[in-house]
């Protein structure tokens, strides 16, 4: 198949998920055209198979915002007539998928018929798309998909409850990439680099926002490390990180937090992990959260959105109310303070995570293809 992805090309994990997704189908021989503003960041390698086209945005004085959504929609329709693209599969409703109908519809005006597929990943349904500026134009961007996928059980249902859709969505969860995390771990941790002798490592990652209560993360560590000798790694940029550094500093633990930044080498981090705190206010599906599963490393987090889908709580890791900062605090002692129960959450972890590897789930997004390219 030949088939044009379009998604933001950032650090979150609709890119990610969709670059992924990208790549696992160019090895099974698939023809991937990533079109989007700019390279992604996990795109780190074109191949036969594999090709990116940036959309570029002239300025003009006119527009106070620069219409990304024409100038996409346009480079769809001239990237599909190129290649001969037989589907078009879009992550986020909008604008990605707004855009695409347009595509669509121009090209039916020359005779050409490709179905779109629209993945919805989260904050375009939960938060951006039910804002009354937005939500007529998200229902009808999901409406008008010719077949849709939600990444969790959770968010399709939030779908169905926020918007009046008409079209059926197939729950398609998200993935990783097992053979990349056991590559990573072939070398031993040398855990001394982050940590002295005795300390567990808990680590949080994420785009710091406000939905990822980044200050709920640093006081659980604070809480934890009253009575374990402990590091807190911190991983992301975003406009909450000031705040967190500026806590650490006022809850006296600057000296036991280390903050990264942005990072492409997450399983090397992971790998020096003993516990991934994750306490956000809403996740659509937690691909942070299997992450760190797939290395190993044990979850504590809310029980919002698709987390439960994928954190088991008492098995994986545990699950508590948003905010619930003590009781998530006394979780992770839970599994910290004792040797042979952290090692029984990390197994049980890792073989969770296995469900979620990407040579089961890449086989649902193929067999969709094809469906929709036969009903085209």
């Amino acid at each position: 198949m030949k088939i044009a992805i379009v998604c933001y090309p950032t650090f979150g994990g609709s890119g990610v998920v969709a670059t992924e997704l990208g790549l696992e189908l160019a090895k099974k021989g698939h023809e991937i055209h990533f079109i989007t503003y700019s390279q992604p960041v996990r795109l780190e390698l074109l191949s036969n198979n594999v090709h990116f086209h940036e959309v570029h945005v002239p300025e003009y004085p006119l527009f106070h915002y620069q219409p990304y959504e024409l100038a996409l929609s346009s480079k769809l329709v001239d990237t599909i007539k190129m290649f001969d693209i037989e589907l078009l599969h879009v992550h986020y409703a909008i604008p990605h998928a707004y855009a695409g109908y347009m595509a669509k519809k121009m090209l039916e005006d020359e005779g050409i018929k490709i179905p779109m597929v629209t993945t919805l990943h989260g904050t375009d349904i939960t938060l951006v798309g039910k804002h009354p500026f937005y939500k007529p134009a998200v229902t009808f961007s999901i409406n008008k998909s010719d077949y849709v996928t939600s990444v969790s059980k959770s968010l399709s249902d939030d779908t169905y409850s926020i918007f009046d859709i008409k079209k059926e969505i197939h729950v398609i969860p998200n993935f990783i990439d097992l053979n990349k995390a056991d590559i990573a771990h072939e070398n031993p941790c040398k855990r001394s680099l982050m940590a002295n002798e005795g300390e567990r490592i808990l680590t949080h990652i994420s785009n710091f926002r406000k939905v990822k209560r980044i200050d709920d993360v640093v006081k659980i560590f604070y809480e934890v490390q009253k009575h374990i000798p402990a590091k807190l790694m911190m991983v992301g940029e975003g406009p909450e990180k000031e705040m967190a550094e500026n806590l650490c500093e006022e809850l006296g633990i600057q000296k036991k937090v280390i903050f990264f930044g942005n990072s492409n080498e997450i399983d090397k981090i992971l790998c020096f992990s003993d516990l991934f705190l994750l306490p956000s206010e809403t996740e659509s599906f937690g691909l942070a959260a299997l992450e760190a599963m797939s290395c190993g490393v044990p979850v504590i987090s809310s029980n919002s959105g698709g987390l439960s889908e994928v954190n088991f709580d008492g098995k994986t890791g545990y699950l508590s109310d948003v905010g619930n900062i003590m009781e998530m605090s006394q979780n992770a002692l839970k599994i910290l303070e004792n040797d042979e129960i952290l090692s029984e959450f990390k197994a049980n972890a890792k073989e969770s995570a296995k469900q979620f590897d990407i040579k089961k789930i890449v086989p649902l997004y193929e067999e969709l293809y094809y469906t929709a390219i036969k009903n085209s």
